[in-house]
């Protein structure tokens, strides 16, 4: 049996389902700011795609730990 996701991939399958994208496009739109603050990129896809912030939030954690 496999381990359950945890952290903020824990939030991807809910977050493809609400807003109807792949994950790989918020993470693609994430990468291409990469100056930015965590907070910033949150704000902006809360105020500019209209995520909430603990998907916004889940999304940018992810991206930077990843980059």
């Amino acid at each position: 049996m496999s381990e359950p996701v945890k952290g903020p991939a824990s939030y991807f399958p809910s977050i493809e389902k609400k807003y109807g994208k792949p994950v790989d496009h918020w993470l693609s739109l994430i990468a291409a700011r990469p100056g930015e603050k965590h907070m910033e990129t949150v704000g902006w896809l809360k105020s500019e795609h209209g995520l909430g912030h603990g998907h916004a939030n889940a999304l940018v954690a992810y991206a930077r730990s990843k980059a």
